[in-house]
This record gives structure tokens, sequence and C-alpha cells, in this order.
């Protein structure tokens, strides 16, 4: 897991339901079951839940890059999520 000073500003505004907030707290659980999925191949129960994970931050992301393009982008930064083109 990575815990960086940005998750924990982050932690600190005791604003859980941000998007900021469930983004990296979903980031955090893609990591930790991707790491176990390298070991147990065949967990297809542990790859759904990884998969309705992403599912969830993807659709999260792409509401904050429609609503404020700006935080958007220092989140992916931070989170070291994508590589960003610049338009």
């Amino acid at each position: 897991m990575v815990k960086n000073a940005f998750i924990s500003v982050i932690s600190q505004e005791e604003n859980r339901g941000s998007v900021e907030f469930q983004v990296v707290s979903f980031t955090n659980k893609i990591r930790r079951l991707t790491s176990h999925l390298e070991f147990h191949r065949k967990d297809f129960l542990s790859q759904r839940g990884l998969r309705k994970i992403l599912g969830k931050r993807q659709r999260l992301l792409s509401y904050l890059s429609k609503k404020d393009k700006v935080r958007y982008t220092e989140l992916i930064s931070q989170l070291d999520i994508r590589e960003l083109t610049t338009r």
C-alpha cells in the first residue's frame, strides 16, 4: 500500500465522502488485490472484486474529470495512476 503525504492530507480533512478520498482508498485496494493475484492466479472471486473496484474508480474519475479538470489532473499525477496526455 502506498501511504504518502497526499493520502494523509486527504484523510485528515475528515471528508471521507469526497471523490479524492474514495479514489485513494480504491487505489490502495486495487494495489493490494493486484499483489494478491500475482501470487494466487486462480482466485477468480478476487479477480471479480478487482474488476468491480476498477469500475467504481473509473466512474469516480470520469465524474471528477467532468466536474473539475484541475483536481482530476492533480489526483492522477499524485497517485501515478496513468500517463497524462497533453492536448
